[in-house]
C-alpha cells in the first residue's frame, strides 16, 4: 500500500500539494503515482515566473513505462524549481514528499486547497 501522509492535499491527477509556513505551496507527485509509473527517467519542469490556473499542465515526468503531464493542483506563479531532481530523477521514486518535489508556487488563493482531496479521499480514489 502506498504512503499518502495525513499532512497534504491531493489532486486527483496524483499530485500532492504542501502548504509552507511562508505561505508558498510544495508540488510533487505521490507515492502511489510514481509507484504505478516505474523507474523515473526524465523530469521537465516548469520555468520560474510562470503562472498557472489550477489543473494546468505545468510539467512532465517519464519513466521507462510512460510519461505523465504533471498539474497545478493550485493556482499561482512558480517561485522555485527543484533543479537536484532534474540530476538525479530516481529522488522521485525514492522520496517523493520530501527531496523528490518539483516546484513550489506563491498562491493566488490558499482557500483553493480546500478543494483537493485530503489524505483519507486521496486513497479512497485510487482504491476505487
Amino acid at each position: 500500500m502506498s504512503h499518502t501522509p495525513d499532512n497534504l492535499r491531493y489532486a486527483p491527477s496524483h499530485e500532492w500539494a504542501r502548504l509552507e509556513a511562508d505561505g508558498t505551496v510544495t508540488v510533487g507527485i505521490t507515492d502511489h503515482a510514481q509507484d504505478a509509473l516505474g523507474d523515473v527517467v526524465f523530469v521537465e519542469l516548469p520555468e520560474i515566473g510562470n503562472s498557472y490556473d489550477a489543473g494546468q499542465q505545468a510539467g512532465v515526468v517519464e519513466s521507462v513505462k510512460a510519461a505523465s503531464d504533471i498539474y497545478a493542483p493550485v493556482a499561482g506563479e512558480v517561485i522555485a524549481v527543484n533543479d537536484a531532481i532534474v540530476d538525479a530523477p530516481e529522488t522521485i521514486n525514492n522520496d517523493p514528499y520530501e527531496g523528490g518535489w518539483f516546484f513550489k508556487l506563491k498562491p493566488a488563493n490558499t482557500a483553493e486547497l480546500d478543494k483537493l482531496l485530503d489524505a483519507a479521499g486521496y486513497q479512497a480514489a485510487c482504491d476505487e
